[in-house]
């Protein structure tokens, strides 16, 4: 098992960069990727970085430098010939040739594209512009970098035995998370944990404390790199990212309360069973699923990510309910800031009306809340979000006011449509 108080002490970028791998990315971003490849080549994109986190200056923590280094670093990475062949040849899902021929070929041959950075005011503005499927793949590893960089400078002064003692008591922690979730009967849970991790090296001693303590109920990970290493099922579906440019690229008011069906009909197209599930808050859930078609009924499961998860789960059963479906044999996957507690409590009031997954994000890759040190603040909120699509601002409302993005005048317009 890696010492990794030792090689946060010995610290050297350039044994130990933060992106290691194009696999270091969720699952969930190279099925998106492989469905935008074949049906959106021609979009061009711009993403950008955002700090959710206002009171943190991200120029005050990392020098321009070091993230430079960072970012270039990852742009000089290429899928090895290992890395391939997993894509090629895994059973994703049970299913026998998930991704292409031509996509894994393309793949192989792909690198990240240029980026732009620069200082604004007390933080950094990251942009990532070109086409739409090749800028997607930034996301991941630019959020990675950021967040671990974070880590990195607030560990910086700290001697060899007190990043040993923090690192004794970060482990305690996480296995005392595990022992209360052993003790849910049915539970299913996976790490969704890669884009605000601490670390690398801390993600992945997490999904294999995870495993091994939870055995059979620990469904796996949604980073890719980990899953090949650790021959564990790589988990993830979809996001925001698509019905966001789809909706962009609208041109009047039917075609854009269209757009976050349309999305879902093309996907369908590509993928089935349980990669067949719904995200519907990107422009707010109660009227996506008062507006949505009978067919999207049949579709596997909801996954819930944004404001009151009992809220979002019992709109998701009403409506399968009213479409007359077994609710029971639905899947309700949560997402959404997700820690022990809330976890506990959403499976007690759940687990008898669908089936249930969990999605543990940041609480179990990144906290350090409550160890005495520079760390116990609450993790930083960054997201890497597309800005626009063909020259056109995107919109998001969702079910949290903290998670909306655009314009004024453009929200006005979405929540005309949509609300």
């Amino acid at each position: 098992m890696v010492d990794i108080a030792t090689r946060v002490f010995n610290q050297n970028w350039k044994i130990d960069p933060i992106v290691r791998s194009l696999l270091d990315t969720d699952f969930y971003k190279i099925l998106m990727n492989q469905f935008i490849y074949r049906n959106s080549k021609g979009v061009e994109v711009k993403f950008q970085l955002i700090n959710r986190t206002k009171d943190v200056s991200l120029v005050d923590l990392i020098s321009e430098e070091e993230l430079r280094n960072q970012l270039d670093q990852a742009r000089m990475l290429r899928l090895s010939r290992g890395e391939a062949t997993w894509l090629r040849g895994n059973h994703f899902y049970g299913n026998e040739m998930m991704f292409s021929p031509e996509y894994v070929s393309w793949f192989e041959e792909f690198t990240l594209p240029e980026y732009n950075l620069k200082k604004q005011n007390d933080n950094y503005e990251l942009t990532f512009e070109g086409a739409w499927n090749e800028v997607s793949l930034w996301e991941i590893p630019a959020l990675s970098i950021v967040s671990e960089l974070r880590s990195r400078a607030l560990l910086r002064e700290m001697g060899k035995f007190e990043l040993q003692v923090l690192y004794a008591r970060a482990m305690t922690k996480l296995w005392e998370k595990i022992e209360k979730l052993k003790k849910l009967t049915n539970l299913r849970i996976a790490d969704f944990g890669t884009r605000r991790r601490h670390s690398f090296l801390w993600q992945d001693w997490c999904i294999q404390a995870m495993n091994e303590g939870l055995g059979e109920k620990f469904l796996g990970t949604s980073n890719c790199l980990v899953a090949q290493r650790r021959e564990l099922e790589a988990i993830g579906t979809n996001a925001h990212e698509l019905p966001m440019i789809y909706s962009a690229l609208t041109d009047t008011d039917s075609e854009l309360a269209a757009a976050p069906y349309e999305v879902l009909a093309n996907w369908q197209k590509e993928y089935d069973g349980n990669l067949k599930i719904i995200l519907p808050d990107t422009y707010g859930s109660e009227n996506f699923f008062k507006n949505a078609p009978d067919w999207l009924a049949q579709w596997t499961g909801v996954r819930i990510d944004s404001g009151n998860p009992i809220l979002g789960a019992e709109t998701a059963l009403r409506w399968w309910s009213s479409k007359g479906e077994d609710t029971t044999k639905k899947l309700l996957i949560f997402s959404d800031g997700l820690d022990v507690n809330a976890i506990e409590m959403l499976y007690a009031r759940f687990s008898s009306s669908a089936r249930l997954s969990f999605g543990w994000g940041t609480m179990l890759t990144n906290d350090f809340r409550g160890l005495g040190i520079n760390l116990e603040a609450n993790p930083m909120s960054l997201v890497c979000k597309a800005v626009n699509a063909n020259g056109r601002p995107t919109v998001k409302i969702s079910d949290d006011f903290g998670k909306v993005l655009g314009q004024a005048s453009d929200l006005n317009r979405y929540k005309r449509v949509f609300v």
